[in-house]
């Protein structure tokens, strides 16, 4: 079996990518990677049994079934993960070339505020483009619709300005709407930029613009998802919870009520206290009732900071 060597990964961030990224994946062949919520689980069991994800790299099927007590079936679906070593050291190599890099939750550069407010929320592995290091930063992460107006921009700018004045950098989805006003204000005023998308890397950062921005270290782009997918709902729900968790405090400019991402991620967020937010005091149904809900009211008087 090869094991992959790429930028001196560890053995058990090897182990991790081989069990659950889907590069290389082939559904012919019935090679399906363990989902986050599986691998989460599977992790605890091998912690329980005083193991680490690369111990089972050189385990056969029958190891599997005795010493985990792995079902069959399950134990089959792990060598098969396995024996695609050689293929996906391939692939791993060919998107490190064009300067994408898989990290692990095995990896020191895994982004901490994630595992202190996840836990078992986080993915197992993100696929990166710049420097990791931008996370030592502070951040305000900034979310909203996708259809706004010239009032929501302007907001949008102006406040993210006062932000930046109190030394918070910016993290946003990089979708379109709020999303992308942030991050285009924040690449042209030399604020440091981390997006968290819901597609994979590989469109993004063919742009010349963002292409500058990583080289320069001013940004840094995250995926969960495989580096040639498309947009995915499921992953668009998901990356809300890391914006929120890698943030001092989050921004809400415009929310639908009761329905689109925004609304759901700020909700979440409301019960699970990721971090504090703050909400545009406007006139619009969904903005009010998260104020409602205890997001804190901010309008053009907003100072930047945290309030009171």
């Amino acid at each position: 079996m090869l094991l992959l060597t790429v930028r001196s990964m560890n053995s058990n961030s090897q182990a991790i990518i081989i069990l659950c990224s889907y590069l290389s994946a082939d559904e012919s062949r019935n090679i399906k990677p363990l989902t986050p919520s599986e691998w989460s689980k599977f992790a605890r069991y091998l912690i329980e049994r005083k193991l680490e994800p690369k111990d089972i790299l050189h385990f056969s099927e029958h190891d599997l079934i005795s010493r985990l007590e792995c079902d069959k079936s399950f134990a089959e679906r792990l060598m098969r993960l396995i024996d695609r070593s050689g293929s996906l050291q391939f692939e791993v190599n060919r998107y490190v070339e064009m300067g994408i890099n898989i990290f692990t939750r095995a990896d020191s550069e895994y982004p901490r505020c994630l595992k202190k407010k996840l836990g078992a929320k986080c993915p197992p592995l993100f696929y990166c483009a710049g420097d990791m290091k931008i996370l030592s930063d502070k951040f305000a992460g900034w979310e909203g619709s996708r259809e706004i107006n010239e009032d929501d921009e302007n907001f949008t700018r102006s406040s993210l300005m006062k932000t930046f004045a109190h030394g918070f950098n910016v993290i946003s989805g990089g979708a379109r709407g709020v999303d992308s006003i942030a991050s285009e204000t924040a690449l042209s005023e030399g604020m440091r930029l981390v997006e968290y998308v819901s597609c994979g890397l590989l469109g993004k950062i063919k742009r010349h613009r963002i292409a500058e921005a990583l080289r320069s270290g001013k940004m840094l782009i995250l995926s969960a998802a495989v580096p040639n997918a498309g947009f995915n709902t499921g992953m668009a729900m998901s990356r809300n919870k890391y914006i929120y968790a890698s943030s001092e405090f989050s921004v809400i400019i415009k929310s639908e009520l009761n329905k689109g991402g925004t609304w759901a991620g700020a909700v979440e967020n409301l019960a699970q206290n990721w971090c504090p937010e703050l909400c545009r005091d406007v006139n619009y149904p969904g903005n009010q009732e998260l104020i409602k809900r205890g997001a804190l009211p901010i309008n053009e008087s907003w100072d930047g900071t945290l309030p009171e």
